[in-house]
């Protein structure tokens, strides 16, 4: 059981960097939201999974702690990319490649 708990703890861990590294590698905000937000909630879950499987006694907290993650993060994530869509902040656009003909103009 100890090993099966320390390998959820890991992918946790491991999601959770992901998800970090996702927030200064992607081009804006809404991918940034995006990747937050998946990938720390799967590194969050796997995490409690992890310290459920070595403290038994604590799941009906954790279940808590779960739920509470699971409808938070996607919602809060969603009322952010709204709000900012309402702001006027323009989804990032991958500049298209000119072509030889293009650039000689």
């Amino acid at each position: 059981m100890r090993l099966l708990a320390d390998l959820f703890l890991l992918v946790g861990a491991a999601f959770t960097l992901l998800g970090a590294l996702g927030l200064v590698r992607m081009p804006d905000v809404y991918n940034r939201i995006q990747a937050g937000t998946k990938a720390v909630t799967l590194g969050a879950l796997s995490l409690i999974l992890g310290i459920g499987l070595l403290y038994p006694q604590w799941w009906s907290k954790l279940l808590v702690i779960s739920l509470l993650i699971l409808v938070t993060n996607p919602l809060g994530s969603s009322t952010i990319a709204r709000a900012l869509l309402m702001a006027g902040v323009a989804p990032w656009k991958k500049a298209e490649a000119k072509t030889p003909q293009e650039s000689e103009t």
